[in-house]
């Protein structure tokens, strides 16, 4: 199996056990409240944050330049995660 494979696999997974973290939680504590579209927008958020990582690391050659353009993809999911979570900027995407 290719190194490539291996990624792909390793972020479906990591996606996966990532949204099991809330919703494990639901079946413990009513302080977790997600519904169908909150597990959708989180899939979509982090499924397209790897993938697009993983485009980088496959088209970009200089390995500088790989991690900065990976470390602004995943400041960008930090900030529209946060945004969606607590409104820190106040958009009307906010969870407030």
């Amino acid at each position: 199996m290719s190194i490539q494979k291996k990624r792909l696999i390793g972020i479906l997974f990591t996606v996966a056990l990532l949204l099991l973290i809330p919703l494990i939680a639901m079946q413990f504590t009513d302080e977790v409240k997600w519904t169908l579209p909150d597990f959708i927008v989180a899939g979509v958020l982090l499924l397209g944050t790897g993938l697009m990582c993983e485009l980088v690391m496959r088209k970009v050659k200089k390995k500088g330049h790989r991690i900065a353009i990976c470390l602004t993809l995943l400041t960008a999911l930090l900030l529209i995660w946060i945004e969606l979570a607590v409104g820190i900027f106040g958009t009307p995407l906010s969870g407030h």
